[in-house]
């Protein structure tokens, strides 16, 4: 094939120990041990760099098969008395085996790295893009701060029942000074009109603007708008459907752009210049890009999952160019529907299609289904109660709230994590938490080693996709702005990414992963600021 994938192809089958400068902050942890061994098993696989996608498929398909259907056999065979017999240490080779299936292998990940830049390349396309999951929209975004963007603007973030208006100062130095107001949005106008929904908003914003003395000031605003959108251009975007709980009638299939213009023109009282509509993920890269002009992805890993970055604009075949002199534009990924094809079977597992099949939107965002904090704790609920009615963690003993679909939490995958080796103290209040009092420190060696398999198998996952962008856009130097809660607050998740992506990329390329402050609000100003600082120069011209 290009390029690219022979980048990862090449080194894909670097080991931990070869990394030059990363490690995962904490030695191996028991899942690295177990793929080791796992990888020594398959030498000889490794070596044959001529295996053809559809072999790799069937192979990899077939050892995850075959190690869940042992252990499931293991589990089904031995009676409750037997298991009650068994030794900690066969108890936890059990629970190793059954979770052999949540470890990527390295075939597997360049298998995804492959399937990842196919998916790309149908979104960007204008021939397959009205039938691809990873849809490539065009941002219109074309600019990335510079540093030099000056002045006064306002920022507003809707994406749930509350919304956020910010002013940012943005001044010398990268230095900025940001003032902001949460509003409320209250339920009889989340399902009423748009009309109500847009007054509403412009009638905080007219109060936020005279409550911070620039009432009299004009201003410019960057829209952060969380929902589906069909974007048009840099400051019209059509809304796809309502999602969270709203269902405001008028709005579906309308510029949410123009609908906000109309309700602040409607005032009359206030004067605020829209110059953009973005989401959180390209919010997330431009607030990096302000103190990084290196920056050129920008990355979610919090409830969802999502990735854009900045792409030759040739390869966007949907986009027309007005400036010749422009070459790049932002692509929002929107890559949490990447398998809803079927693309990510290969990998699935039986806890991911309980997941789905009881999730709100069965079969869509197979992708962020395996990665978000939305459904991570759930993922190792389903493990635990699997275990747990097995008689093989807590000697059968399960609890109300364990059997309970939503109440492990993401964050307790985060804290389980962060006790030190051989220290369970943070895993023993989140099982009292469970009602499960009971536990050994073999239970909560096993319960952290399930936490572990599926956190790490998340940040492979998204460690596949960076390397896969930052390999297509083929940059010797290449920053990735990243924000969400799991990102921000799981102990490892920062160096797994760093240890993966350093085995996929090509040689000579180097990457680093940068905290974003603030996307969807500061990131929403420095839109409208580059925005309008292109909007002078042109004018100058």
């Amino acid at each position: 094939m290009d390029r690219e994938l022979n980048g990862a192809m090449k080194s894909v089958s670097i080991n931990s120990a070869q990394l030059n400068g990363h490690n995962n902050g904490g030695g191996l942890d028991e899942t690295d041990r177990v793929g080791v061994a796992q990888g020594a098993a398959l030498s000889a696989t490794e070596k044959i760099t001529t295996t053809t996608a559809a072999a790799t498929k069937s192979a990899t398909a077939t050892t995850n098969a075959t190690t869940a259907t042992a252990t499931t056999t293991n589990l089904t065979t031995h009676s409750p008395q037997q298991i009650a017999l068994l030794s900690a240490a066969e108890k936890s080779k059990m629970v190793h085996e059954l979770c052999q299936q949540l470890l990527l292998t390295d075939e597997q990940v360049q298998e995804l790295c492959y399937r990842i830049l196919h998916e790309l390349r149908r979104g960007l396309a204008k021939d397959t893009h009205p039938k691809a999951n990873v849809k490539c929209f065009v941002t219109y975004v074309q600019d990335l701060p510079n540093g030099n963007e000056r002045g006064k603007f306002l920022a507003l973030d809707l994406g749930g029942t509350n919304f956020r208006v910010l002013l940012i100062h943005l001044q010398e130095n990268n230095d900025f000074q940001m003032e902001s107001r949460i509003y409320a949005i209250p339920q009889h106008i989340m399902i009423g009109s748009g009309t109500q929904l847009f007054d509403h908003i412009a009638e905080c914003l007219s109060n936020f603007m005279a409550e911070h003395n620039v009432y009299k000031e004009r201003l410019p605003l960057g829209f952060t708008f969380s929902f589906p959108l069909r974007q048009l251009g840099l400051t019209k975007g059509l809304l796809e459907t309502w999602t969270k709980g709203f269902n405001c009638a008028g709005v579906v299939n309308e510029d949410v752009v123009q609908l906000l213009k109309d309700a602040i023109a409607r005032r009359g009282d206030v004067q605020i210049d829209v110059c953009a509509i973005l989401n959180d993920t390209t919010g997330t890269l431009m607030s990096c890009a302000w103190k990084n002009h290196n920056c050129k992805i920008g990355l979610i890993v919090g409830t969802g999952a999502n990735a854009c970055y900045m792409e030759r604009v040739e390869e966007a075949e949907l986009f027309a160019a007005e400036d010749p002199r422009k070459k790049h534009v932002l692509i929002n990924t929107e890559w949490g529907a990447f398998g809803d094809n079927g693309a990510l079977d290969f990998v699935r597992t039986e806890f991911d299609r309980d997941i789905d099949v009881h999730s709100i939107n069965p079969g869509k965002q197979t992708f962020e289904k395996m990665i978000s904090g939305m459904y991570m704790g759930e993922l190792v609920r389903l493990v635990l109660v699997k275990m747990t009615q097995a008689g093989i963690l807590f000697n059968g003993q399960d609890s109300e709230v364990l059997n309970t679909r939503g109440l492990f939490f993401t964050k307790y995958v985060s804290e389980i994590e962060a006790d030190e080796p051989g220290n369970f103290t943070n895993c023993r209040l989140v099982l009292e938490e469970l009602g499960l009092t009971n536990a050994t420190d073999g239970d909560c060696a096993n319960v952290r080693y399930i936490c572990e398999c599926v956190s790490k198998r998340a940040a492979h996952l998204v460690s596949a996709g960076i390397a896969t962008l930052i390999n297509k856009m083929d940059e010797p130097t290449v920053t990735v702005g990243v924000d969400g809660s799991v990102y921000r607050f799981h102990p490892k998740f920062h160096n797994l990414m760093v240890e993966k992506i350093s085995q996929l990329i090509k040689p000579g390329i180097t990457f680093d992963l940068m905290l974003s402050e603030d996307g969807s609000g500061r990131g929403a100003a420095l839109v409208a600021a580059v925005a309008c600082r292109e909007d002078i120069l042109n004018g100058k011209k």
